[in-house]
């Protein structure tokens, strides 16, 4: 069976996604950013809209249970828009929930294979996640990150959807590996790495494009936030090591502030044009387009 990659509107062969933005928030809250949310659907479609007109073909968003993705409302967009969307189940760190009942939800897995396919609740039918997004601690692992993860890797066994994990600064990403891959069994080339640019060390970046992983440079909405400028140098950094074919573009737009510093259709009018004068157009044509792909594509799986 060929692998495709699962949208709100159905699958589809991964040749057909196009300029993808592999990281990003259409709708989104959070406790931790009050008055900051992304909760507008006119506000979505016109930042669909300006990545289309920019470029842009599909936009995956990793907002996962409980905060707030808008699931009712991405398949009209989809369609309104022309953008393929790939939506996320899985779950954030439990203190985004503000005590609600995710963070103690009996079973985790059978909740993301639920979401991953038969459908979003709240959605209309058949619109599915293609993603599950999970995130690792600010400090010391806690107990609820291990369930989720656990819950994460027997998704993943049951479907064959990819993982994305959001980083911290103070965690340590090959921590995660050891227990996505060495204990739970998930291939590397099956989990993709978010938030590297708050770990801007050049040699851990090399020893986990090594492991196999993804690795998705995804902050270039916040314009002048010196991540921005990090990305750069850290795509550069891993291309000269010779992993260009491991990196993700995303935009990762989260509050209503980076919504108005430009968003995913920046991605596609500043970070790829820098890109291609620097290293010519094959990069942002392989970051944008052939590795989302490839990051992307799943052997879907029933259980």
């Amino acid at each position: 069976m060929s692998r495709t990659v699962r949208t709100v509107l159905g699958d589809l062969d991964p040749a057909e996604l196009g300029v993808t933005d592999s990281h990003d928030h259409l709708f989104i809250r959070s406790p931790l950013l009050p008055g900051q949310e992304l909760d507008d659907p006119a506000a979505a479609e016109d930042v669909l809209r300006a990545f289309a007109a920019a470029g842009g073909r599909t936009l995956v968003q990793w907002t996962p249970y409980g905060m707030g993705r808008g699931a009712d409302s991405l398949a009209e967009l989809s369609r309104a828009t022309g953008v393929q969307l790939v939506a996320a189940t899985g779950a954030h760190q439990a203190v985004h929930y503000g005590g609600d009942a995710v963070a103690g939800h009996a079973d985790l897995a059978e909740r993301f294979v639920a979401e991953l396919t038969t459908g979003l609740p709240g959605a209309p039918r058949g619109v599915r996640a293609g993603l599950i997004k999970i995130a690792s601690d600010t400090g010391p692992t806690t107990a609820y990150t291990r369930r989720v993860h656990a819950a994460a890797a027997e998704a993943h066994h049951a479907t064959g959807a990819p993982i994305a994990v959001h980083l911290e600064a103070a965690g340590d990403p090959h921590e995660i590996l050891d227990r996505l891959h060495g204990r739970h069994g998930v291939p590397t080339d099956r989990i993709v790495l978010g938030h590297l640019t708050r770990l801007p060390d050049p040699t851990l970046h090399r020893s986990l494009a090594a492991e196999g992983v993804h690795l998705a440079l995804d902050s270039p909405s916040r314009a002048g936030h010196p991540a921005d400028h990090q990305a750069f140098d850290l795509i550069a950094d891993l291309v000269d090591a010779g992993h260009a074919g491991q990196l993700l573009l995303g935009a990762d737009t989260t509050t209503r502030t980076a919504r108005q510093a430009g968003g995913p259709a920046r991605l596609l009018t500043d970070l790829a044009p820098r890109l291609a004068r620097t290293f010519g157009p094959e990069l942002p044509e392989l970051l944008l387009t052939a590795n989302p792909a490839a990051a992307l594509a799943a052997d879907w799986r029933t259980p």
